[in-house]
């Protein structure tokens, strides 16, 4: 076996680490919760880490695979979690096998987010740097703001759709029931999130990012990264390869937000869970683990989000901590005296081994 494992292709050998570190952490997770060893704070944490890793990884197959910078990350979350707890809370009744409709509810919020990102792609990706990050900013403010004005119920007459209030929607007295209640969101959401599911699709969004970084679309879209022009003279297809990127980043951004909608008992899009620092936590996730890193990724997600609670006991001094752990890390990630250092003590790994110009070509 172990022969094996050292003659398996270097990319695939990396990409089973990567898995392989994901389902050792559920694992002793779930043995330190059997165990009592796991406060119920800590426990309450388990899915928004889920929720966090999926939205860190799905950003970097755009900041790190695509190349490009966007800031609109928070509103692709915002639709995929709205469209799926509006099917959730419609459906309740119809599907009430509560595991088939909450899969359902994760390819309704997948769809819903990848139109969008298509959508949103198209005019987009016309851009570059700075005014890409813009726009896609104000997308995610477009879209919470749009949500925060809607009221939407249901009667036995059927929908009913209003922007100003809820006693515009006239619905019927006996039977009528307010879904979607303006800035007070969405409330009844069945709370079918739980960790095994998070760590089950933290996998899936693995396969699908590493799958296709390592296929010929992949390739494609780090080409136009690296040098779109040279790119496009080989006959690369631009605007298609980056609205696949764009399009698949927007749709596992949704997924996580399906996850973080059916782990609260009432969504609202409030700026702090759909808002500009939403947006902005995400990218230094990505930026500290590494652009185009999945693995630090990972990694990056669940430190800085585990971290301020650890830390809730220093009150006074919580924040300074946080602020020097990121700036270690930045430093350990960036620095090139660090560069060179995890260069030369990580290549003595079997893991960290540097690869010949053979098998890079």
């Amino acid at each position: 076996m172990s022969c094996m494992f050292k003659n398996m292709n270097p990319k695939l050998k990396s990409n089973m680490i990567t898995y392989g570190m994901v389902i050792v952490v559920f694992v002793i997770v779930q043995a330190m919760v059997s165990l009592g060893m796991l406060s119920s704070l800590v426990q309450g944490l388990l899915v928004p880490l889920c929720v966090y890793v999926i939205l860190a990884l799905s950003l970097n197959l755009t900041v790190g695979i695509l190349g490009e910078l966007s800031l609109g990350h928070a509103g692709f979350m915002c639709v995929g979690a709205f469209s799926s707890a509006f099917f959730s809370n419609v459906m309740r009744d119809v599907i009430p096998v509560s595991m088939v409709r909450f899969i359902l509810a994760i390819l309704v919020g997948a769809a819903a987010a990848a139109i969008c990102g298509f959508l949103i792609g198209i005019p987009v990706l016309r851009l570059k740097g700075d005014y890409l990050a813009i726009v896609t900013l104000a997308f995610g403010e477009i879209i919470k703001n749009i949500i925060n004005t809607v009221f939407l119920g249901r009667d036995v007459n059927g929908f009913h759709f209003s922007i100003k209030d809820v006693a515009s929607l006239k619905m019927d007295g006996a039977t009528g029931k307010v879904i979607i209640n303006g800035p007070q969101g969405i409330t009844g959401t069945p709370k079918d999130s739980v960790f095994w599911i998070g760590i089950v699709i933290i996998l899936i969004t693995l396969f699908i990012i590493l799958n296709l970084i390592d296929s010929r679309d992949g390739r494609a879209i780090m080409a136009i990264r690296d040098n779109r022009i040279a790119a496009e003279s080989i006959g690369i297809n631009i605007t298609k390869y980056k609205l696949m990127a764009f399009t698949i980043s927007a749709s596992l951004a949704g997924v996580a937000g399906v996850l973080y909608a059916h782990n609260l008992s009432t969504l609202t899009a409030l700026p702090k869970n759909f808002g500009y620092n939403m947006s902005i936590m995400i990218l230094v996730f990505v930026v500290l683990g590494g652009i185009g890193n999945m693995r630090g990724s990972i990694i990056a997600a669940v430190i800085l989000t585990l971290l301020p609670e650890l830390l809730r006991g220093l009150a006074d001094y919580r924040m300074l901590i946080y602020a020097i752990v990121l700036i270690i890390m930045m430093l350990f990630n960036w620095s090139p005296k660090a560069l060179e250092w995890r260069e030369r003590n990580l290549s003595k790994l079997p893991f960290g081994k540097k690869k010949s110009a053979k098998e890079e070509a």
